[in-house]
């Protein structure tokens, strides 16, 4: 009974951390951005590499939010200037979700992640596929052609282990709290509450790099 009930409560602060957004008031769009209230500079920044300029999406395929978000998400990549990267990080709030984020390195490491992120999206939050295991999701990736004893082994090796890792490490310095999270270039930290909306977020994100470009020239 204890098992179960700490199980429900972790399920619970899962959904609450992904749901977190939609719980604040969501600000007004803006004309003039402003930190501290449409978005945060981090206590402790970690840019990438001098010159660089890169937007990171804080996300689970568990997050329904995720699942709406994407299509904006798509939106800023096809918006990015020239140079600027764009990348996804699998963060783990609940045991459950640790699946889901072995699930994207992995296909990261089989090189189908692009042909499969977002169809995995849809197989959980539009059809309901109860893809809960590592072995379950084998079987949803070998309809993209991956042997799913290969994928099992891929999932269970220590270069996602150590992305694992990484993704921890990376969330806690950058003080995620829900899901999804825009990061802009280690440095800025947004969300589609405090920017007044999806398409606000993806203009606030393009706003933020634009402003990493040119101080990168002076």
């Amino acid at each position: 009974m204890l098992k179960r009930m700490l199980f429900l409560f972790a399920g619970l602060l899962a959904v609450s951390a992904c749901g977190a957004q939609d719980n604040k008031a969501a600000a007004p769009p803006a004309t003039e951005w402003k930190e501290g209230q449409h978005y945060i500079v981090l206590a402790k920044p970690t840019p990438p590499a001098a010159g660089k300029v890169e937007v990171t999406e804080v996300f689970s395929y568990a997050c329904p939010h995720c699942a709406h978000f994407q299509p904006y998400a798509d939106q800023l990549k096809s918006r990015l200037p020239a140079g600027v990267t764009f990348g996804y990080m699998p963060v783990v709030f609940n045991p459950s979700w640790e699946p889901l984020a072995r699930a994207y390195y992995t296909a990261q490491a089989l090189g189908v992640l692009d042909k499969t992120h977002q169809a995995l999206f849809d197989a959980l939050h539009r059809d309901h596929k109860p893809l809960r295991t590592i072995e379950d999701l084998g079987g949803f990736y070998a309809g993209y052609g991956i042997d799913p004893k290969n994928f099992v082994s891929t999932a269970q090796s220590f270069v996602v282990e150590g992305n694992l890792t990484q993704g921890r490490e990376r969330a806690m310095a950058y003080q995620i709290e829900s899901t999804p999270t825009l990061v802009i270039n280690g440095k800025y930290r947004l969300d589609a509450a405090s920017a007044g909306g999806q398409a606000q977020a993806v203009e606030l994100a393009l706003w933020l790099v634009n402003k990493e470009l040119k101080a990168a020239k002076k």
